[in-house]
């Protein structure tokens, strides 16, 4: 296979490219090439998607299959004009779904309204979901064959977020650990490297169809357990800590994981059955933790989100006197 992926230097599309690659498909990953590396043995086209492709790109191809995680509709659209014959794999995200609240899946969870022109995210964040909505229809529309997948929180070594590194430091912590909210809270996760090794399945075997790409919604308590199996988890309800100014989700005074319920019940509770059914398989939670783990003691300058050690004792001590 010949494929193109859109990006190829950072956490996911870098990961789908590398493993394309390890399988002896033929990649051309196209950026703009300010940040980060491509991985090796990859052909590299310089594109800025702000802008139609340039000739490089035509000459680079033809092209069996795409993989796009763009979020900005004329980025898609001008990839589509370049090349639309090929199967497209287009990653878009569980946050096109309206209802927060509701777990439903593709073809039942209502979605967010679209967003056909380009946001400045920075300045604009809630703008993220309705413009994922757009670039996939777009890419349903104009493609001759897609897969769209959305994934949920994508974890694991080299995560730019910080946020599920934040419990894979507190992997190996002995004593208490606190746990946000209600531990029977469910939640998912899903690892980068399962993630990118399905996406380049998709690609391959022209799978068409719309999923969602997550791992098993499991309670909180139990992502818990298997992610520090040493540690002695203290519950405390999410009404104290929003009292306390933590914020969820992430943040520097976040803990991460942790949702508001029940406004957040269905986010980290979708299905991962029909994935699973399409061939996504995922490895268990602890070796995600461990070997971020080990990425974290290797990279000085990787990102940790969330409160430090000593807040979380501020906070301990604080529930205990309540």
């Amino acid at each position: 296979m010949r494929l193109l992926v859109l990006g190829g230097t950072q956490f996911l599309s870098h990961a789908v490219a590398a493993d394309a690659v390890r399988r002896g498909h033929e990649v051309v990953c196209a950026n703009r090439g300010q940040s980060g590396r491509v991985p090796p043995g990859v052909t590299q086209v310089r594109w800025d998607r702000s802008e139609p492709a340039p000739d490089a790109l035509a000459e680079a191809g033809p092209f069996d299959a795409v993989v796009d995680i763009a979020r900005q509709p004329s980025h898609v659209r001008h990839a589509l004009d370049a090349v639309s014959d090929a199967h497209w794999v287009y990653v878009s995200s569980i946050s096109v779904y309206a209802d927060d609240a509701d777990p439903s899946g593709p073809g039942s969870g209502a979605l967010k309204t679209p967003i056909a022109e380009d946001v400045d995210l920075a300045t604009d964040p809630e703008a993220y979901g309705g413009l994922k909505v757009t670039c996939e229809q777009l890419v349903l529309d104009a493609a001759s064959s897609a897969a769209v997948v959305r994934p949920g929180l994508i974890v694991g070594p080299g995560d730019p977020t910080g946020r599920f590194s934040y419990w894979a430091r507190r992997s190996v912590a002995t004593g208490e650990v606190l746990g946000p909210g209600d531990p029977g809270d469910l939640v998912d996760v899903i690892d980068v490297r399962d993630l990118a090794t399905w996406l380049v399945d998709l690609a391959d075997r022209r799978t068409p169809g719309t999923f969602d790409a997550i791992g098993p919604a499991v309670p909180f308590a139990d992502l818990l357990r298997d992610a520090l199996p040493d540690a002695d988890v203290v519950w405390v309800d999410q009404e104290f800590l929003s009292g306390q100014g933590v914020q969820p989700w992430a943040g520097p005074d976040s803990i991460p994981l942790w949702l508001p319920r029940p406004e957040y019940d269905g986010m980290l509770a979708h299905d991962a059955a029909p994935a699973v059914a399409a061939g996504l398989v995922l490895r268990p939670i602890k070796d995600t933790a461990s070997d971020t783990r080990a990425w974290l003691e290797s990279d000085p300058a990787a990102r940790i989100d969330g409160i430090t050690t000593e807040r979380e004792a501020e906070l301990l001590a604080a529930w205990k006197d309540r």
